[in-house]
């Protein structure tokens, strides 16, 4: 085969792939793809499970509409914790507590009438450790997340973790405080869980990433449950802060994720978890929902 004839025939290999139009172009594929095309292809790599998917997300996204949605909640997030620990002074530097009980933005069982602390309990955190932890993973996992899939439909991932965060709370530990963004942060990292256990043969070391995600996520839970319950036996002036929210967040992210995070090519099972994902979401809504209507107000432990 001849010099050209074995250009040609290269060109027509990779005109699919790299859509090369013709023999002039054939140069663009020696060359080194720039900063912005190597980190789309990463991301594409690392959240995106299919190859088919990878190519496609990769050969299309062009950052427009921009990520916005993580980074904004990520900023008012350490906006109200500088507020409250610079300015007002009712939080110190302490890796936890104390938390500004006050604020009218706390979850509080004894004020469940202002409906929205169910939401906004979110901007408060219980120390500059439980605020880094959160920020470090929505960064990391929400906002590549976000890229692939876009903000409403992240965004409306961690909205449902963050009200299942505090419906959970009312049901499940009744009569304590909560603050932070945890709902939500596990709402994200369960629904890219379940896409990577689903899928981690088809990814480079998935069941790495699986442990890896298992053992963070599992000591993010055990110091908040230590904190639950050190919070009132070896300090009395204490004030528990509950860890539910981790657990709802993520089953809020393991049902609310399959409904709205995209799915490139649905398949007829998918279908059937999809109305099951959805009916488990809304039966725990409705139920946490009536349980607040018609359950007493507890007084805060």
């Amino acid at each position: 085969m001849s010099g050209k004839r074995r250009r040609s025939f290269k060109c027509a290999v990779h005109h699919l792939d790299r859509e090369v139009s013709s023999e002039n172009d054939f140069h663009i594929i020696l060359e080194e793809p720039p900063a912005f095309e190597r980190m789309v292809h990463i991301i594409a790599g690392e959240f995106l499970t299919d190859e088919r998917d990878r190519k496609y997300y990769a050969d299309r996204y062009t950052c427009c509409p921009p990520p916005l949605f993580i980074i904004f909640v990520t900023l008012i997030e350490l906006g109200f914790f500088v507020y409250y620990t610079v300015i007002k002074g009712e939080m110190n530097m302490n890796p936890s507590g104390p938390v500004p009980i006050d604020s009218v933005f706390i979850y509080r069982p004894d004020k469940r009438l202002e409906v929205w602390r169910f939401l906004f309990y979110m901007v408060l955190h219980d120390g500059w450790l439980h605020l880094l932890f959160n920020l470090v993973v929505q960064v990391l996992v929400g906002l590549p997340l976000e890229m692939v899939h876009g903000s409403l439909r992240i965004g409306t991932v961690y909205m449902a973790g963050v009200l299942a965060g505090s419906l959970g709370t009312s049901v499940f530990d009744a009569g304590v405080y909560l603050v932070g963004a945890s709902g939500g942060v596990y709402a994200l990292l369960a629904a890219h869980l379940a896409n990577v256990l689903l899928n981690y043969n088809n990814m480079k070391f998935g069941i790495v990433r699986l442990l890896s995600i298992f053992f963070v996520a599992s000591t993010d839970v055990g110091f908040a449950v230590y904190g639950r319950y050190a919070a009132t036996s070896s300090e009395p002036q204490g004030h528990p802060v509950s860890y539910v929210a981790h657990l709802t967040g993520a089953l809020a992210g393991l049902t609310i994720g399959l409904l709205v995070l995209k799915n490139f090519e649905q398949r007829l099972h998918e279908q059937l978890i999809w109305w099951v994902a959805l009916g488990v979401y809304a039966a725990c809504t409705i139920f946490a929902v009536l349980y607040n209507v018609f359950t007493p107000v507890l007084p805060p432990q």
